[in-house]
């Protein structure tokens, strides 16, 4: 197990979209996504940010504040269900930018699990936030492209001549 280094963004891989998981063994590069995650101080991180072009991530929303819960998702779809809230989130490839996002209250989800055993449950809150921040990930998605341009340059132009 290790820590990855993490894909940070304008990385041209964060914006595309990743393909199937297939039979291939995941267990080495699940066991270090947790690490990598755990490391980074986050609760979800997917496979493009760790430069596996794969419909896979990680998460753990609670390990925060008490126990580790730790989900993996394998060729995961989401069905939004409910109202739209907007919660300002951060992302672990665009460090320190924070951006005010409007998504469903909740989701329902299909996907495998580590095993390989087809699963489906809904998820409210903070799980049902990071399903849907790490599912746009595995989409070629930001949370930048989330919000409307003008709002998009706002935020982006500090980090972008930070990194120049």
């Amino acid at each position: 197990m290790s820590v990855l280094p993490i894909v940070q963004w304008p990385d041209a891989r964060l914006s595309e979209v990743c393909a199937p998981v297939g039979s291939a063994d995941l267990g080495s590069l699940i066991s270090d996504m947790f690490d990598t995650m755990y490391a980074a101080k986050g609760r979800g991180l997917a496979g493009p940010q760790v430069g596996a072009m794969l419909r896979l991530f990680v998460m753990d929303a609670g390990w925060k504040e008490g126990a580790r819960t730790p989900l993996v998702m394998i060729n995961p779809e989401i069905m939004p269900q409910g109202d739209a809230l907007t919660i300002k989130e951060m992302c672990l490839s665009v460090p320190e930018i924070i951006v005010p996002v409007s998504r469903p209250e909740s989701v329902i989800a299909r996907w495998t699990d580590a095993g390989g055993n087809p699963k489906e449950a809904r998820f409210e809150g903070a799980e049902s936030r990071i399903i849907q921040h790490e599912f746009d990930h595995l989409e070629g998605k930001l949370h930048f492209d989330r919000v409307s341009q003008s709002t998009r340059e706002a935020l982006e132009a500090p980090y972008l001549k930070a990194l120049a």
